[in-house]
């Protein structure tokens, strides 16, 4: 387990990120595109996520942000909003079956870079099933 604060949410994520090899799976809050700032911190971890899709590794993602399914599906990503009356408030990642990331984080330069954020990387295989479990009951919606 690890603890993630603040502004280290990249520096920690990224690295997993690109060493995925089969599996990425997302419902976030909040998740910006930063297309007229490639240097932010924020755009560098979406163009992350666009490399692993463009490696291959299949990514489905739940998200608020029509702009952003947009650009995924674009990538060859699987995403969608919810047809729910409720309000996808969650942020969790799953990789690869392996880790799970879960916290306050959404993914936006605020975020990254300005919010008292707080998050947490797992890899008990026991609480990434029942995460796992979540998020397919969560696509199915």
């Amino acid at each position: 387990m690890q603890i993630i604060t603040g502004r280290d949410y990249p520096k920690f994520v990224i690295p997993l990120l690109e060493a995925a090899k089969q599996s990425l799976d997302i419902v976030v809050f909040d998740w910006r595109w930063y297309a007229q700032d490639p240097g932010a911190v924020c755009q560098i971890f979406n163009q992350v996520i666009i490399r692993a899709a463009r490696r291959k590794v299949k990514i489905r993602v739940i998200a608020n942000n029509d702009e952003i399914i947009n650009i995924l599906k674009a990538e060859g990503c699987e995403a969608k909003r919810l047809k729910t009356t409720k309000l996808v408030h969650c942020k969790l990642m799953i990789i690869d079956d392996k880790i799970a990331i879960t916290g306050s984080h959404n993914y936006t330069q605020s975020a990254f870079q300005m919010n008292l954020e707080l998050s947490v990387i797992l890899d008990d295989v026991l609480l990434i099933g029942s995460f796992t479990t979540f998020f397919n009951n969560l696509w199915v919606l």
